[in-house]
């Protein structure tokens, strides 16, 4: 079954839960900065999945879709943080140029990875991520000051690469690196929203070049032909979802600086430990 081939009430179904997951992941994005791809990439699985998108091709598919929504979410969540002067602008100075060498490095890897590979890396670190923020304590740390050598360019780098790999804005990683040595959550989460422009731009155009040679390999399905998409990205599934992430973003960057240190931790972590369950679901049963 292809998206061309649903009925309208099945279309009517998924465009509403699309613009719902818009609304929530507009609102991620703004209270952990992580671009909302966190919450995208399962909710386009499943809606890829009833459309009928083969599985070769359904979970870069999910990624190239949420790093195009990222753009003008991670956007407006970049500039409500930067008005309350939270964001760390020497970060983002030494990150800028590996993290985008880091975005190129797994666009390419995209083009020829097998579909397992983009499921493994998204649990192995949402997981990770999980459990440094549930179970951290104040003494886990990596040193008292952010370091300004090769190590944070070599940071900078595997941002990227991870970050194109799984469909989010960098989010996971900047804000686990940060807090690693010391820096607020809030500030954190306020430079994560920064490095998702970085990365959601070229990375959207990454995938539109790696799925151009799958499209020739499943000219039957509708959900990889224009109109519907370029390359590995959904123009549906992006139109719709888009514009309900702008309206939430600004509502979440409010809710995340009225929270605390450890509730804004607590709520991140099981958040991932619930989206990288799925995936497990997935990467077992093959669906």
């Amino acid at each position: 079954m292809a998206i061309a081939s649903l009925g309208v009430a099945e279309l009517v179904e998924l465009a509403l839960l699309l613009v719902f997951v818009g609304a929530v992941s507009g609102f991620l994005a703004g209270i952990f900065g992580i671009g909302g791809g966190a919450v995208l990439v399962p909710v386009f699985y499943e809606c890829f999945r009833l459309a009928g998108v083969p599985l070769e091709v359904r979970m870069p598919l999910c990624i190239g879709t949420s790093l195009a929504i990222i753009i003008p979410t991670s956007i407006a969540s970049f500039r409500a943080h930067y008005r309350r002067g939270a964001v760390d602008m020497a970060i983002l100075k030494l990150w800028w140029l590996p993290v985008v060498i880091g975005v190129v490095a797994g666009s390419v890897t995209a083009r020829v990875a097998p579909e397992r590979l983009f499921k493994i890396v998204f649990v192995c670190v949402a997981w990770s991520a999980a459990m440094r923020l549930l179970l951290a304590r104040e003494g886990w740390k990596l040193g008292d000051v952010v370091p300004t050598g090769p190590l944070m360019r070599l940071y900078g780098f595997f941002i990227g690469l991870l970050s194109t790999l799984m469909g989010v804005g960098g989010g996971l990683f900047a804000n686990l690196m940060m807090t690693f040595y010391g820096r607020p959550i809030h500030q954190a989460v306020a430079t994560s929203s920064a490095l998702a422009v970085l990365i959601s731009i070229p990375g959207a155009i990454g995938y539109v070049y790696a799925g151009w040679p799958v499209a020739a390999r499943f000219p039957d399905v509708a959900a990889l032909q224009a109109p519907f998409s370029l390359g590995y990205v959904s123009l549906i599934g992006a139109l719709v979802v888009m514009p309900t992430t702008l309206l939430t973003a600004p509502l979440g960057v409010s809710a995340a600086h009225a929270l605390s240190k450890r509730k804004l931790e607590i709520a991140f972590g099981c958040y991932l430990f619930i989206v990288g369950g799925r995936f497990v679901v997935s990467l077992v049963s093959g669906q």
